[in-house]
């Protein structure tokens, strides 16, 4: 097993329950797995979302308000926490971790850039695992559909600035099909994409939980964004953590890869 540099994505719905509260038995499994590939040597980036639906579980609100300053209200309600539960995690098993927000603005030119691949670097090299979120609370061009897109995009503009061997982004399905399984039995899986084309984008939904922002589609972007610059996305379901051992290990074909162009 090579040391390699791993963003993991990790959704809203893989983080909590249909009524919004935090699964918390998924989550520990999470953070000690990610805990045990940082232990091998691995430098772990986890981009999670969850703040808003996380906000929303508090509050024990049904579904995800439509203005944006309830939304803004929420993120900040839910963001700590978010981070007070991985702080919680991490710390049974001996690892630190930081949190890290980010807006578009942060990395809108090569100096904000350079700061923030520095603050990544040092963090990394501290042995310390980064969480990192959009800043919902401050930022609502995200809240409103325009900022990075979503936090699938965020994970991708993340992995590409610090140069990441690959990206993981563990959701609620798993991988592409090529049709909605939810609604068509007969929606086949593809392991490996070796090129995003149209009729790939086609094939994209959007979100299967009303407690999320995205779905294939955000995810056929990032992916996009990454195998630009020859970094490998794997899509799949993270209902079992420990499934990123087989990525990692190389020794099962697990949801979808979409191939870096070298």
């Amino acid at each position: 097993m090579d040391k390699k540099r791993i963003v993991i994505k990790v959704g809203t719905s893989t983080l909590t329950y249909e009524n919004g509260k935090i699964n918390l038995r998924r989550v520990d499994t999470l953070c000690k797995v990610l805990s045990d590939l940082r232990n091998f040597g691995h430098d772990i980036i986890l981009v999670s979302s969850g703040a808003i639906g996380v906000g929303m579980g508090k509050l024990g609100l049904p579904s995800r308000p439509d203005t944006t300053r309830e939304k803004q209200a929420l993120a900040a309600i839910g963001q700590c926490e978010l981070m007070f539960m991985y702080d919680k995690f991490f710390s049974e098993y001996n690892n630190t971790v930081a949190q890290v927000l980010l807006t578009k603005y942060s990395v809108d030119t090569d100096h904000k850039k350079e700061n923030v691949l520095n603050t990544f670097n040092t963090l990394l090299q501290m042995g310390i695992i980064p969480i990192v979120n959009e800043n919902d609370t401050v930022a609502i061009d995200e809240l409103q559909g325009n900022n990075f897109g979503d936090n699938d995009m965020l994970s991708a503009i993340v992995s590409k600035l610090i140069g990441a061997d690959t990206l993981v982004i563990l959701t609620d399905i798993d991988g592409l099909y090529t049709d909605n399984p939810r609604t068509n039995p007969d929606a086949e899986h593809i392991d490996i994409v070796e090129e995003i084309t149209d009729e790939i984008m086609h094939m994209a939904h959007g979100s299967g939980s009303n407690r999320g922002t995205g779905g294939m589609a955000t995810k056929h972007t990032a992916a996009k964004h990454v195998n630009e610059s020859g970094i490998d996305c794997i899509v799949l379901n993270g209902e079992d953590p420990t499934i990123l051992y087989d990525v990692v290990d190389n020794n099962k074909s697990v949801g979808t890869l979409f191939l870096g162009q070298r």
